[in-house]
């Protein structure tokens, strides 16, 4: 591949990567259903015909979106995970994890909270098994540290905390102070559903 061909390329993935940032924006004030390719084009600065060079259509933009961010996040908990010692610590890296994930891709939780039905069957089906992985990431370092607990509650005690930090980041836009005061209570609040009954180890 010659350097002209590298930069195209380059230049095609970063448009790509704008359209689906712009299309977690629009979706998640507007709706997907109220959202055209020409405002998704209108967005990144190209007309709507153009978002077909990267897209096949709307509800394509949607799967990539939840797909991308699904795989994200599924990636990022094992390597935070992997790089703690213990089961108490890989956890409050988790939820640091997924706090930074939350304050940073508040359209994206919204989008996907309100906007999976539109998605294609394959590609909910997808996203759906991505998410449950996620989860187990979290339910096995669970069970590490409250063997006495079955997986089912290991499930529930993930799907509290991960519940708590996804809904509470609209609360969170104040200032920076309060910003920051507000995220160590919400990154608190998560760990202490994640450990309560058992001491860390």
């Amino acid at each position: 591949m010659t350097s002209e061909q590298t930069a195209r390329a380059a230049a095609k993935a970063d448009r790509r990567q704008s359209l689906l940032e712009a299309a977690a924006r629009l979706f998640a004030d507007r709706g997907f259903t109220s959202v055209r390719l020409e405002d998704l084009g209108a967005a990144c600065g190209v007309s709507g015909p153009a978002v077909y060079r990267h897209f096949p259509g709307k509800t394509a933009v949607l799967g990539e979106l939840l797909l991308q961010v699904s795989r994200d996040l599924l990636d990022g908990a094992h390597r935070v995970a992997a790089a703690e010692d213990g089961a108490g610590e890989a956890l409050a890296a988790l939820v640091r994890f997924q706090t930074d994930f939350a304050l940073s891709h508040r359209d994206v939780i919204a989008v996907q909270g309100r906007e999976m039905r539109h998605l294609e069957p394959e590609v909910r089906a997808e996203v759906v098994r991505l998410q449950r992985d996620y989860i187990e990431v979290w339910a096995g370092q669970l069970r590490l540290l409250h063997p006495g607990e079955d997986h089912g509650t290991a499930v529930f005690r993930t799907q509290a905390a991960l519940g708590l930090v996804n809904s509470t980041p609209h609360s969170v836009r104040r200032s920076p102070s309060e910003h920051r005061g507000r995220r160590a209570l919400l990154e608190a609040m998560a760990l202490s559903a994640l450990l309560t009954g058992s001491e860390a180890r």
